[in-house]
């Protein structure tokens, strides 16, 4: 069974910073795409950070130069540093894997990110 599992979720203050990390199982991660997504409450699903398997990435323009994915083949896993963080950067935040041999997509259950004062 492929499944992801997400931690390191909280609550922090603005300015602050948070690491999120992504443990897959089931099979290996070597040539499949990661990524993490994130929900805020009343709005849609939308890309954070992804990573291929040869290490190139793409942010959304919100996150630029504050946050930063990196993937460990070896491990199996994939981080999220998140620095500078903002309130409207409040959401859960979801693993997600795209099966590079199948295009199959797999979903983490989600960590709750909070930015407050």
């Amino acid at each position: 069974q492929v499944q992801l599992v997400e931690s390191g979720g909280g609550l922090v203050q603005p300015g602050g910073s948070l690491r999120l990390s992504c443990a897959a199982s089931g099979s290996i991660i070597r040539y499949d795409v990661m990524g993490w997504y994130r929900q805020a409450p009343g709005k849609q699903r939308e890309l954070v950070a992804r990573v291929t398997w040869g290490g190139g990435t793409n942010y959304a323009d919100s996150v630029k130069g504050r946050f930063t994915i990196s993937r460990d083949n070896a491990k199996n896993t994939v981080d999220l540093q998140m620095n500078s963080l903002k309130p409207e950067d409040t959401a859960v935040y979801y693993c997600y894997r795209r099966q590079y041999h199948s295009n199959h997509d797999y979903w983490g259950q989600g960590t709750q990110v909070t930015v407050s004062s």
